[in-house]
């Protein structure tokens, strides 16, 4: 009996080490890369990537723990994004975050078999063939797209709204920015619904931001819509301010921190919650969800803000049927 009692004794021993052998082994940490168009430098790139790390934070994903963060900046160099993405893919990172539609594109050159997560697109992801449908993505891509060529007819409604018998309105863009087109053609459709015309201010180059404004003197826009464009518009977005202010031009402009940082008027979705949001994506992935069974996103949400010291400084008096409408009035 006591023989028998013993080997059980021996037998429940060994078997509390190999079960507690298991349970000690090293998780996985899994690695998650990241595409930027901007500059970990940019305020407005690091505010992105700082609310993603956050959210996969609040979703228990610990840095240097369960995950390591490859993030890659394409900065002034957009055509280096395809050897960024390629890098990733070579070191088999578990998913790729793409923000921006020119990231997502050099990814999905770059692997149809590690998940992409749309951080924020603003291009129609379908139209793009990023996905085949919002509701089933049906490949390797899924996540968040902004709608921005659809907000750029509410921004112009704005703007007529904000500035009296408003006739021409100068559009800057960098045309070389692949959503550039598409957004330059449903901006005129709308234009033309609010009786309103568009002038092109073209800019590849920061260098060419000064002279698109000197064009003010001799064209005469009465007010300015800046597109959305990380690899040179963003970067240099206090020269822009700064300009708009100088020509005294009404300003919409496509995110928040163009706002905070002197310009007049945004209409926009919170860029900082969409990228905090799509660690959601990431979360879903990383614990097995094809990416092809997450339905794409869109906001729901979005921020009107108007800065009145801004608006003092150009001579522009915003009504009250406008302000009240404001989600943040700057004072």
């Amino acid at each position: 009996m006591r023989k028998i009692v013993f080997a059980f004794t021996v037998c429940a021993a060994l078997f509390a080490l190999c079960t507690s052998a298991h349970a000690q082994k090293p998780a996985k940490v899994y690695r998650v890369g990241r595409l930027n168009g901007g500059s970990p430098a940019d305020p407005l790139s690091q505010e992105s990537f700082e609310a993603f790390r956050r959210g996969l934070r609040d979703l228990g994903w610990i840095e240097g723990r369960n995950v390591i963060h490859e993030p890659r900046w394409a900065g002034e160099k957009p055509e280096s994004l395809r050897e960024l993405a390629v890098n990733l893919v070579r070191l088999r990172v578990d998913v790729i975050v793409a923000n921006g539609a020119t990231m997502v594109q050099a990814a999905k050159e770059a692997t149809t078999t590690i998940p992409i997560v749309m951080a924020a697109t603003g291009a129609d992801p379908v139209a793009a063939g990023f996905v085949a449908s919002l509701a089933r993505p049906g490949a390797n891509i899924t996540g968040l797209s902004l709608l921005s060529a659809a907000l750029d007819g509410k921004r112009l409604e704005l703007l007529k709204e904000v500035v009296p018998g408003l006739g021409q309105v100068a559009v800057l863009q960098n045309p070389d920015f692949p959503e550039a087109t598409n957004r330059w053609r449903d901006a005129e459709a709308a234009s033309k619904s609010l009786g309103v015309r568009l002038q092109a201010w073209k800019v590849r180059r920061a260098q060419e931001i000064e002279t698109a404004f000197s064009a003010t003197d001799r064209v005469h826009p009465k007010a300015l819509l800046v597109f959305s464009d990380p690899s040179v518009l963003e970067r240099h977005r206090g020269r822009i301010i700064a300009l708009a202010r100088k020509y005294r031009l009404p300003t919409i402009y496509p995110w928040r921190s163009y706002v905070e940082e002197g310009g007049l008027m945004v209409y926009a979705p919170s860029l900082p919650d969409m990228h905090r949001r799509s660690a959601y994506y990431v979360d879903k992935i990383l614990k097995g969800t094809k990416p092809a069974d997450l339905p794409v996103e869109q906001p729901t949400k979005f921020e009107f803000i108007i800065n009145l010291m801004t608006a003092k400084q150009i001579g522009l008096t915003v009504p009250p049927n406008v302000l009240v409408r404001a989600d943040k009035v700057i004072k």
